[in-house]
């Protein structure tokens, strides 16, 4: 029983009804916190008639009366256990969707207009499947799988359709098993829905859910899509070696060649920062070693000089 309906002030024998239910059978109010008594007193509730229903919807919208509002809401509780049990197959607990139900069923009470002629059931039906429904596409899984008309059609018939197909195949085999090309035009035209829904639909309910990030009881091995989900480009680390690394290619490497002194930053600049005219490397060894006169083996140990004396610089550039 939800909250709500506990807060109606029903009788004052509620407390305590075993000792009262042999002479008010009304007293039988369901224990809470456990379903299976719940649900028996549930149905041993009394029915009205359509005689006391009128008379005490009359009582409810005229003058506001919540003793009649209660009578209303109990008469009616094994309708809402009864509808509970047709959603039983989404493995959501079988108490929240008797309460969501429920509350639909005192929504239902509020609304009711006995003028129009029809019994409180037929207009509760409405009300009762609309809460679970809403309930079940709120929990049944992280992600929404149905937000539009046609997907809330398919979402609560799909499943039944699919094991009349399979003649009565377990839930678990239902899922597994995909329909046919003729099963899914089937569907679409019983429901009014467009083919690519049926097999959107079908898609999204056979999807399992998996945790981005592992949690402590899934065990040292557990493995978790975070793992290769992450952006890296993005970790903060990466992002401030990235930003040192540019640094260091732009200004550390100018703030380098100042060390230098002019023959070395020639030859440096000539080998690994200048390019040919026909797009080609820079300058050979030998290239600079006839414009100074000297042989490619002095060009080459001044070049090695050159680059351990900038990378000493860099060095303190990064630090």
């Amino acid at each position: 029983m939800t909250a709500a309906t506990a807060s109606l002030p029903l009788t004052p024998a509620l407390a305590s009804p075993r000792a009262l239910a042999a002479r008010d059978p009304w007293a039988m109010v369901p224990s809470l916190g456990n379903l299976d008594a719940y649900i028996s007193a549930a149905n041993r509730l009394p029915l009205l008639t359509p005689e006391e229903e009128l008379r005490f919807a009359t009582r409810l919208r005229e003058h506001n009366d919540l003793e009649a509002a209660s009578r209303l809401v109990l008469s009616h509780l094994r309708l809402v256990v009864s509808i509970s049990r047709q959603y039983l197959g989404y493995g959501l607990p079988h108490g929240d969707l008797i309460q969501e139900g429920n509350v639909g069923l005192m929504k239902a009470v509020k609304r009711f207009d006995p003028g129009q002629g029809v019994r409180l059931v037929s207009y509760a039906l409405h009300w009762i499947k609309a809460e679970i429904h809403e309930y079940i596409l709120k929990n049944w899984r992280l992600v929404k799988v149905a937000t539009t008309k046609a997907q809330r059609k398919l979402f609560f018939n799909l499943r039944s359709m699919k094991r009349d197909f399979k003649n009565g195949a377990a839930d678990a085999d239902v899922h597994r098993q995909s329909l046919s090309s003729a099963e899914i035009d089937l569907v679409a035209a019983q429901l009014n829905v467009k083919r690519e829904e049926v097999i959107e639909m079908e898609t999204r309910m056979a999807g399992g859910e998996v945790a981005l990030d592992p949690t402590p009881d899934d065990g040292e091995d557990a493995f978790g899509p975070i793992t290769y989900l992450a952006d890296e480009r993005e970790e903060p680390s990466r992002l401030i070696e990235s930003k040192r690394r540019d640094a260091l290619a732009g200004d550390g490497i100018a703030r380098a060649l100042e060390s230098l002194d002019p023959r070395s930053r020639r030859i440096v600049e000539s080998r690994w920062l200048q390019v040919k005219d026909d797009g080609s490397g820079g300058l050979t060894l030998h290239d600079l070693a006839a414009e100074y006169g000297v042989s490619a083996e002095r060009i080459r140990q001044i070049e090695v000089a050159a680059m351990k004396k900038m990378r000493a610089a860099l060095a303190v550039e990064a630090a």
